[in-house]
């Protein structure tokens, strides 16, 4: 499986947000600028996690974006589905029904082994996104970086 690289982005940009103090914010640009990413791409990037529930945006001077929920209630796959969906990669075509090979209809009528061994390492990836929530990763940062997080990102610390 291969994921856009705007996951990795969000998957950052919500992990700093998670750093900050209660009720902060960082701008698009911010994250931007910390990240040296696109800005203009990032703040689109972004979006899908609002509408999600994930992030809450605010606008004015002292705007930009915040966790809209508890680190705790936050999983990676909260993150993921946001911004690449829920769908499987995997889609089977029924390839076997095809060409010179092709297996008469009656002897397909249970699941393909293929498109089952694929669905059922997706849902494995899925419960394993499922239960890391944002709270669950801040514990394993070091010790000095929620503090360097709030003072390059926002300028506070």
């Amino acid at each position: 499986m291969k994921l856009p690289v705007s996951t990795e982005w969000v998957l950052h940009c919500a992990t700093s947000l998670a750093q900050l103090e209660p009720g902060a914010t960082a701008s698009a640009g911010q994250l931007a600028g910390y990240f040296d990413v696109p800005q203009a791409y990032l703040a689109k990037q972004l979006q899908p996690l609002v509408k999600a529930g994930v992030l809450a945006a605010t606008t004015g001077p002292r705007g930009g974006f915040r966790l809209a929920r508890p680190v705790a209630d936050i999983t990676l796959l909260d993150i993921v589905e946001a911004v690449d969906g829920a769908a499987s990669p995997y889609e089977c075509r029924e390839i076997r029904q095809r060409g010179r090979g092709a297996l008469p209809a009656e002897d397909c009528r249970a699941a393909c082994p293929i498109a089952a061994k694929m669905a059922t390492a997706h849902t494995a990836w899925r419960t394993s996104l499922a239960a890391v929530t944002l709270a669950d990763l801040l514990t394993e940062l070091p010790e000095w970086a929620p503090e360097r997080t709030r003072r390059l990102l926002v300028g506070a610390g």
